[in-house]
């Protein structure tokens, strides 16, 4: 049963691996394609703004490509869950906005590129978030258990207080 479940999940991460990496394909053939014919676009902006692209990709490539066995060719390992939630998520994200951003730099001018500011802010807003869940749980162990608040009395000695 557990065979069966590596071979899905390999089989899982392969078709979206091959998806990723068409998808990548076809946007910067396209760019790169209009930037020469019909209009110039800041080669030097795409380069920069690409790299976290490229760098999220080859990490989710060599971290979620099965491994298979070269001489009997068995499944050797299956990859890391390219479904799972968290950075490996946050990882197609940036993927999926640069090509957003690159196919709206073909279509507006450079001013597709603002779409991309996204990302960070994305990434900040999330990091808040964590910050401040890391404080509140820092507060919850930082309470003495001598500090706590009294156990309310009886009715009488309420209302004295």
């Amino acid at each position: 049963m557990a065979q069966k479940a590596r071979k899905d999940r390999a089989k899982a991460n392969a078709a979206a691996l091959t998806n990723l990496h068409t998808g990548t394909l076809i946007v910067n053939i396209l760019f790169v394609l209009s930037n020469f014919i019909f209009r110039k676009r800041s080669i030097l902006i795409y380069v920069i703004l690409s790299i976290p692209s490229f760098i999220c990709e080859y990490i989710l490539e060599s971290s979620g490509r099965p491994k298979y066995d070269p001489s009997t060719k068995a499944l050797q390992n299956a990859g890391e869950d390219l479904s799972a939630p968290g950075l490996t998520e946050y990882m197609f994200d940036v993927i999926w906005v640069t090509w957003a951003s690159v196919v709206l730099v073909i279509l507006f001018g450079n001013w597709g590129w603002l779409l991309w500011s996204v990302v960070p802010a994305y990434g900040a807003f999330k990091g808040y978030g964590l910050l401040g869940a890391a404080r509140g749980m820092a507060g919850i162990q930082g309470q003495q258990p001598g500090t706590a608040e009294p156990v309310a009395g009886n009715r009488k000695q309420r209302r004295a207080a």
